[in-house]
């Protein structure tokens, strides 16, 4: 699935190429997807300029003037690419938004997890955005946001960074990551975890980010950008998808076990429990 670094490449790859134009339709050809595109969404939005494009969490939000906003989720599978001579529509092609002149901005999800909804009020009221915490890149969150909030909690803690009420946008990849960074077993209870190691792993998780994002985001299986290009923060995983091999600190095998029913790979050595 497209987590924080993935979306904000494609957002800042929209960004430039969008702001400012006109719309001139959106055709939607599938409206099953994660939930059904609204009727009449297509009216909505028809002769609208683009003001913004903007991302909380793993969402993406496009300004169309006023308040409203298009807000964009790429499920497990799904991509934005802006074409500028767009080919037919291939079968998993569910939504167009066609720009002045012959430039489409083309939403692609095969397995139909990503939804599209237009948001009339303030965005941070909208149901699939309200209950997020802080952005990790912002200020708002560091160590003692993550000490603080998990005091108590007995929930494995790459389960806890998971949730996206504790911070928007980890998901398995960057949370397995971090805490192999900041030497934090997975399955350590939250509220076990002292002030210290907190802010050693609120550091990992922006470092982990920061470096995906300078890399265009990490490619498993489905993620391009908004190019088509695919990221490659694959190359600098220390631990997720490297079960099995050395540890890039101490050279002990990696294992996996599955937390949250999400496979996690950890070091024995460097993280233990």
């Amino acid at each position: 699935m497209p987590e924080l670094p993935e979306v904000e490449t494609t957002r800042r790859g929209l960004a430039p190429r969008l702001t400012d134009r006109r719309i001139e339709t959106l055709v939607v050809r599938e409206r099953r997807l994660r939930w059904p595109v609204a009727e009449g969404l297509e009216t909505a939005v028809a002769g609208r300029r683009i003001t913004s494009v903007e991302r909380r969490g793993k969402y993406l939000l496009i300004g169309v003037g006023g308040e409203r906003r298009l807000l964009w989720h790429l499920g497990m599978s799904g991509s934005l690419r802006v074409l500028a001579q767009p080919p037919p529509p291939q079968p998993h092609d569910h939504v167009d938004l066609r720009l002045a002149g012959p430039t489409v901005l083309r939403f692609n999800d095969p397995r139909r997890f990503g939804s599209l909804h237009l948001v009339d009020a303030a965005p941070e009221q909208h149901p699939l955005l309200a209950g997020l915490g802080p952005e990790p890149l912002d200020r708002g969150f560091d160590g003692e946001w993550l000490y603080g909030r998990a005091r108590g909690r007995r929930i494995a803690v790459k389960a806890f960074l998971m949730d996206g009420a504790t911070v928007a946008g980890v998901g398995n990849i960057y949370a397995t990551e971090a805490l192999h960074r900041a030497g934090i077993h997975p399955s350590r209870p939250a509220g076990r975890i002292g002030r210290g190691r907190y802010h050693r792993l609120a550091q990992a998780v922006r470092e982990v980010l920061e470096a995906a994002i300078a890399a265009g985001g990490t490619t498993l299986r489905d993620f391009t950008g908004s190019e088509g290009r695919p990221g490659y923060f694959r190359q600098d995983l220390r631990a997720y998808g490297r079960a099995g091999k050395p540890c890039l600190h101490c050279a002990e095998p990696l294992r996996e076990r599955r937390i949250g029913q999400r496979a996690t790979v950890w070091c024995p050595r460097c993280q233990r429990l």
